[in-house]
């Protein structure tokens, strides 16, 4: 069984930053591929950014479009976790952010499928 825990969401003015981590355990983490999703007020749960496993030598990183030149994914295999690093944030970014693990597919470019989630935490942008 995977757990996933994530830490780091809180209030920030527009234009702040945060650091978002999310441990993992009961699965070889560096052999899987991790990601970042969000979910705001009255919307539907969608892509932020995926970190992806390549036969555990090399890792690419993905982003969806809302957070390309803002947001920046990474992982230390050493500490099994991976982070979200949010810069120039929005009110729109105002949602609970999930960390997740599974397989990639692509559709134009990749993303993750997940089958595995955290239990979200929550990030309030105000302005």
């Amino acid at each position: 069984q995977v757990q996933l825990v994530e830490s780091g969401g809180g209030l920030v003015q527009a234009g702040g930053s945060l650091r978002l981590s999310c441990v993992a355990s009961g699965r070889t983490f560096a052999r899987y591929s991790m990601g970042w999703f969000r979910q705001a007020p009255g919307k539907e749960r969608e892509f932020v950014a995926l970190h992806r496993w390549n036969s555990g030598i090399t890792y690419y990183a993905y982003y969806a479009d809302s957070g390309k030149g803002r947001f920046t994914i990474s992982r230390d295999n050493a500490k099994n976790t991976v982070y979200l690093q949010m810069n120039s944030l929005r009110p729109e970014d105002t949602a609970v952010y999930y960390c997740a693990t599974g397989r990639t597919y692509y559709n134009g470019s990749y993303y993750l499928d997940p089958d595995y989630w955290g239990q979200g935490t929550q990030v309030t942008v105000s302005s």
